[in-house]
């Protein structure tokens, strides 16, 4: 049997640290929403085979328990005694090390794509528990769609769907450690952006609040180390963008543009000095276990 699977990427409109916990992690509070920039996860299953075999013609995307969507077989083939194997077919479009949640995506999609081809039956709820186990974000990425993100990033609340409009990214050639970013976040002098208020922009669909109130505490430390991250969202701004952020821990910048004429002027003219940018939609909608 095989299934083909998408794994969309992730932008965070808000994004806050509140402050350490004592397991060593942050506590956050994050608006984050699915994006249409999507990896291609297949699965195929290997009955006589009892093993995981990650296939990917990235360089960049490790072919062993590193990978993520590794993780999640391994975790559901422990969890469930599952005797027979699978080949975890990657074919990358979301840039790698991008805070765009590109190996969370895939690790979320190779469990939703698992449950159906082992016919687990479980809910959305048990596999984004099963996905925090994983990572932060894979919670969020299973179920999709826009969310309140807490805790450590796996309590998940949904939401509404922002309003319609076009998203342009921008990924300098450069890849950021999020842990090196979170060691260097100094919270008592950081600005904290207002997740509540975001949320609620959202649900009375108010474009413009939306892009007055985009805020990423992690953005300061990003922003200094690395100052072509800064560049892309001076221009980006320059070009005539309604609202500039970076995502997650960067690199990725990441405008909203509500007019598609402007929507060319911010691409072309970050074309002329950045390889990797994108012009998407939000997706807006949940994934269903179908």
């Amino acid at each position: 049997m095989r299934l083909s699977i998408k794994a969309p990427a992730k932008i965070n409109l808000s994004l806050d640290v509140l402050y350490k916990r004592p397991d060593g992690y942050h506590e956050v509070k994050m608006v984050m929403t699915t994006i249409d920039l999507a990896d291609r996860i297949e699965l195929v299953a290997l009955p006589e085979e009892d093993a995981i075999r990650i296939v990917s013609q990235n360089r960049f995307v490790p072919d062993d328990c590193r990978n993520l969507a590794y993780q999640a077989a391994k975790l559901l083939k422990e969890t469930f005694s599952i005797r027979q194997g699978v080949a975890i077919s990657i074919t990358k479009h979301i840039p790698v090390a991008a805070g765009l949640a590109g190996g969370s995506s895939d690790a979320a999609a190779t469990l939703r794509g698992l449950n159906k081809l082992w016919q687990l039956g479980l809910t959305m709820d048990e596999l984004a528990e099963l996905g925090a186990k994983i990572g932060s974000d894979v919670a969020f990425c299973v179920y999709g769609g826009t969310a309140l993100a807490t805790g450590r990033g796996e309590i998940i609340t949904p939401i509404a769907s922002p309003p319609p409009c076009w998203v342009v990214l921008a990924k300098p050639p450069i890849g950021v450690s999020t842990a090196e970013v979170y060691r260097n976040l100094e919270l008592e002098r950081v600005s904290h952006p207002d997740v509540d208020a975001m949320v609620r922009a959202i649900e009375r669909q108010d474009y413009a609040a939306i892009c007055r109130l985009v805020g990423n505490v992690l953005e300061e430390v990003t922003l200094k180390k690395y100052p072509e991250v800064a560049h892309i969202k001076e221009q980006m701004k320059r070009f005539g963008a309604d609202a500039v952020l970076m995502s997650g821990s960067g690199p990725t910048v990441f405008g909203l543009i509500e007019h598609d004429s402007r929507m060319q002027r911010v691409y072309n003219g970050l074309r002329g000095f950045c390889d990797q940018v994108f012009v998407v939609r939000m997706l807006g909608e949940r994934h269903s276990l179908d």
